[in-house]
């Protein structure tokens, strides 16, 4: 049976459908923009069967037409508005209707066919606040508190979610994601919140130096270990639990990051942002987070990280070596 992948030419999802594609997996895709020239390339030589359906989460037509196209055994909802300040500011409503109202309406319309499995992709954004405190990030110790939109809408579908998948009987499981950077990343209209990764190689690419602002810790992590732990919750039988953390279990700067490229790119400049002077690389954070926890995610599931920040960047800077002679 195939897995159907909401959002399914967005960032985290892109690199979902290739890690089961890659599998021999069935994927149905369901997104309201195409999938990028390059993934459908390279999807195209995978050994997986790819049916993307045009079409919204909000609209019951397209949830429809996805979930009846080929027999689905899970939904993996990655549709999502990952909204800055600007966009909260002035659109709300449409960050509140995808990230919340869509993601009840994807689970209700899995449930009344048959699906039995939904694992939602959330956020580390919703301890918020709570982060700037600890260490480690454990999800049964540190309690929510999100500032921005965005985690406020992730921890809401948290708690409505899987009081609507226990009464429709379907198995709920949300994962909150580490600071996500990798493979397929880019400004797809509704991903504000580009990764310091992404911006420091783009910066690198044209030749300008980086400067960065204060050396905020996050668990940044590769986008290909999200895949992988994001499937890993849809293949498990059965778990004991509805909400896990899903990061490397390792804390780290963008300076780190920086290090790490320097090592790599013998042109590559970077600094750290002399005092009244403006950065060009935002972290979006604005604070220290810890490590998350990831003891029970390893415990209950295959998901093992691969990737720390030095095999992360051989892996990216080839990945991008790639695109750039696809582009040629």
């Amino acid at each position: 049976m195939a897995i159907l992948v909401t959002g399914a030419a967005g960032f985290v999802a892109l690199n979902v459908v290739e890690h089961l594609l890659a599998a021999g997996r069935d994927v149905v895709g369901l997104d309201r923009i195409p999938l990028p020239a390059r993934a459908e390339r390279a999807f195209a030589q995978l050994p997986g069967q790819l049916t993307l359906i045009g079409g919204s989460i909000l609209s019951a037509a397209d949830l429809s037409r996805a979930l009846t196209m080929r027999p689905i055994d899970a939904v993996i909802h990655c549709a999502v508005i990952t909204a800055g300040t600007r966009r909260e500011t002035t659109d709300p409503a449409s960050i509140v209707e995808v990230n919340i109202q869509g993601a009840v309406g994807t689970l209700v319309a899995a449930a009344r066919r048959g699906v039995m499995r939904f694992v939602y992709p959330s956020s580390g954004a919703v301890y918020g606040a709570s982060a700037a405190t600890v260490d480690v990030m454990d999800e049964d110790v540190l309690r929510p508190a999100p500032v921005a939109l965005y985690g406020l809408t992730k921890l809401a579908a948290e708690s409505i979610l899987p009081r609507i998948a226990s009464t429709q009987g379907v198995s709920f499981t949300a994962a909150r994601l580490g600071v996500v950077y990798g493979p397929w990343e880019y400004a797809t209209g509704v991903r504000d919140t580009l990764s310091p990764m992404l911006q420091t190689l783009d910066l690198a690419a044209a030749g300008a130096e980086v400067v960065l602002g204060p050396p905020w810790r996050g668990d940044y992590t590769l986008s290909r270990d999200i895949a992988a732990g994001l499937v890993a919750i849809a293949d498990a039988p059965s778990l004991p639990r509805t909400i896990y953390n899903l990061a490397t279990g390792r804390a780290s700067t963008v300076e780190d990051w920086c290090r790490v490229l320097e090592t790599r790119l013998p042109r590559f400049r970077w600094r750290r942002a002399a005092a009244g002077e403006t950065w060009n690389v935002e972290s979006h954070s604005g604070f220290d987070r810890g490590a998350m926890d990831i003891g029970k995610i390893t415990t209950d599931t295959t998901y093992r990280p691969r990737f720390d920040l030095a095999r992360a960047a051989d892996h990216l800077l080839a990945w991008r070596q790639g695109d750039a002679c696809l582009s040629a």
